[in-house]
């Protein structure tokens, strides 16, 4: 009775979304595009795609190179949004979800005579089956079984696709050696390396690492709670704070030009703001981020930040983007993604009022934009500084954020 958590992680959810859509694209290698151009790269491979080693982040001549048949697609966020949502009903024809972790993952606590092994791994397959008869027959899925849910997410990665995990806790920590310490959720490339500078260089050593050195490889109390879940322990998770909201774009060719790119970033600017508002919060600080085509002397790169007073205001944001963008050093190269963030984000209801500013003066019209381009399409009505990108900057899906078609739709 020591299994407590079902991880369930579609497999290439993007491409195999377009291979269920698109029935003349199955069996073939797909590889899904933000935009359709060379410049960019795969933000997704079907799984046809990754035997020959295409993966998220390879370039378009890459993959070209990797598989002269491969075909590419433009992403389509709506459709992909849609399609999840009907994949969450159909696991909770099942069982309940506990937390949605992405667009393509999601946790399951299991209750009752669930937590043993062979009702675990019926219900696993049933998920399976009710994913395949109710959303698509192309949408495979990896589930991983296990005492925790760090260890069932380290279960689903453990065999793809179309993979049925379980790690039993008289296994641990034996059964995680022959894992890559980035394999492990959490440990990323600086993490690693702050691993290795402590002598770990492999998971055994960091299954067999004291509790107090991790607590120093992770700073803090965090150390001890990896030191716990390697071990199987179920920990109560901690509370989370939206940090910062943001929108980026790679630019088509057409829009790589100074006035075009400012355009969309006018657009992502006003739908971070749209999306600031319906969450509740106001930001204190804008950040902006810009990346050109790659030259001999390699990318370049320009990031800068404003701070200000906490408000949710767009009519106040445009000319601080403005002076963002009025900041940047001369251009070395056509645009190439452009993207804005909004930070410093704090309750609506916790924000003290400036002195000297102590009403907000376009709340009516800033809840009017809203409300109608919610109802009509976000294009329907905009600020002029976004007139020439309305059509540009449609909704993606970042890792940890699946958009709401209310808020992000395209219309």
């Amino acid at each position: 009775m020591s299994l407590h958590s079902l991880y369930v992680d579609l497999n290439s959810f993007f491409a195999s979304a377009e291979q269920q859509l698109r029935p003349e694209l199955r069996g073939r290698p797909v590889g899904v595009l933000p935009v359709m151009a060379d410049t960019t790269c795969c933000i997704a491979a079907s799984i046809d795609a990754k035997r020959f080693g295409i993966k998220t982040g390879t370039p378009v001549w890459q993959a070209r190179k990797l598989c002269k048949d491969i075909v590419f697609v433009q992403a389509r966020p709506a459709a992909y949004v849609e399609i999840h949502h009907r994949i969450i009903a159909a696991v909770e024809s099942c069982t309940p979800v506990g937390e949605v972790l992405s667009i393509d993952e999601m946790a399951c606590e299991l209750m009752g005579s669930d937590r043993q092994e062979a009702h675990a791994v019926k219900l696993g397959n049933e998920i399976k089956q009710a994913i395949y008869t109710q959303v698509g027959e192309v949408l495979h899925s990896s589930v991983g079984i296990a005492p925790n849910r760090f260890l069932a997410k380290t279960a689903s990665n453990m065999q793809k696709p179309d993979g049925l995990v379980v790690i039993r806790q008289d296994e641990l920590p034996q059964r995680l050696y022959g894992l890559k310490l980035g394999a492990l959720n959490g440990i990323g490339r600086a993490m690693e390396q702050r691993l290795n500078q402590l002598g770990i260089h492999s998971v055994e050593q960091l299954c067999t690492a004291s509790r107090e050195t991790l607590r120093h490889a992770w700073g803090g109390v965090e150390g001890e709670r990896y030191y716990a879940k390697l071990r199987g322990d179920v920990l109560a998770s901690l509370p989370t704070q939206r940090a910062s909201i943001g929108h980026s774009h790679v630019l088509a060719p057409e829009l790589r030009t100074p006035d075009s790119a400012l355009a969309v970033l006018h657009r992502l600017l006003h739908k971070a703001a749209m999306r600031l508002r319906h969450y509740g919060y106001c930001a204190g600080g804008l950040g902006l981020h810009l990346s050109y085509l790659k030259t001999a002397a390699g990318h370049a790169h320009w990031v800068d930040q404003a701070r200000f007073s906490p408000h949710a205001d767009t009519l106040r944001l445009n000319p601080v983007l403005a002076e963002l963008w009025q900041r940047r050093p001369p251009d070395p190269g056509p645009l190439l993604k452009v993207g804005v963030v909004l930070t410093h984000l704090v309750e609506h209801n916790q924000v003290t009022r400036d002195l000297f500013d102590p009403e907000d003066q376009h709340a009516p019209l800033n809840s009017v934009l809203d409300r109608i381009n919610q109802r009509y399409g976000p294009n329907t009505l905009y600020f002029g500084g976004a007139h020439h990108g309305r059509g540009a900057a449609p909704m993606r899906i970042a890792f940890s954020h699946v958009p709401e078609l209310q808020v992000e739709s395209d219309g």
